[in-house]
């Protein structure tokens, strides 16, 4: 029924991880919609969190991250070519494309079918399930995962990226995370600044990411809402259902 399955959501909804789970018991392999995961070295602060794709000892399959190098730009354009390349190569050898991601415009490209400079993709028949935490979950989860990113070096790798000829100019363009600790190390802000502006910067993307996926519902785009605080093994079975 259904030739791609979508799992989306906000920041900090544990999309990747549910995303490899249902790659792990459905065959499948996963495309990444993130618009800042497709640049290499920059993983702390886009939250790449490879680690998640090992499942029950065997490592997912994942496209669309770590192909660009930082300072350089990728857009949706670029993603809509990207994806498809990677949907063909993923059902060339019988196993489920999985659209796995948080950028709303670059799902949308794909599952709308959006046409650049008359460039004809096919049109793809897709399961969305989108994670539904709590306000409160949500707040929580942002604000614990900012602290254990810093702790695990997320400076560190903002300078490296400036040390290797990144310009502050295009970090602070790539926002959230690379804005805010460019700023710090440039000196314009205090350390305890920088956490509180970005904290709260990362909420206000979430509430944004929110009010795109709404859009896309009244767009014609039908979301699976999934309720997070199910166990994992009803998560699993209730979109395994609805793949049906």
């Amino acid at each position: 029924m259904y030739d791609l399955l979508t799992i989306t959501g906000p920041t900090a909804c544990g999309k990747t991880s549910f995303a490899a789970r249902m790659a792990y018991e459905l065959d499948g392999e996963i495309i990444s919609a993130d618009s800042r995961q497709v640049y290499r070295r920059m993983d702390l602060g886009t939250g790449k969190d490879l680690d998640d794709y090992e499942v029950e000892g065997h490592h997912i399959p994942y496209y669309l991250i770590d192909i660009a190098e930082p300072g350089t730009i990728y857009n949706v354009y670029r993603f809509q070519h990207d994806f498809h390349e990677a949907y063909s190569e993923i059902r060339s050898r019988g196993k489920l494309p999985i659209l796995c991601g948080g950028t709303g415009l670059y799902i949308e490209s794909v599952l709308k079918n959006y046409e650049f400079d008359g460039r004809q993709c096919p049109k793809l028949n897709s399961l969305v399930v989108g994670l539904s935490i709590t306000r409160e979950q949500r707040r929580e989860r942002i604000s614990q995962r900012l602290d254990q990113r810093l702790e695990a070096g997320m400076v560190d790798e903002v300078r490296r990226l400036l040390d290797e000829g990144v310009s502050s100019e295009r970090l602070i363009r790539y926002g959230l995370e690379y804005k805010y600790l460019t700023l710090y190390i440039l000196g314009e802000i205090t350390y305890e600044e920088m956490h509180d502006l970005l904290e709260i910067a990362i909420h206000q993307f979430a509430k944004r990411q929110m009010t795109w996926f709404r859009g896309m519902e009244k767009r014609g785009t039908p979301i699976r809402w999934l309720d997070t605080t199910l166990p994992l093994e009803q998560r699993i079975q209730q979109v395994k259902d609805w793949l049906k």
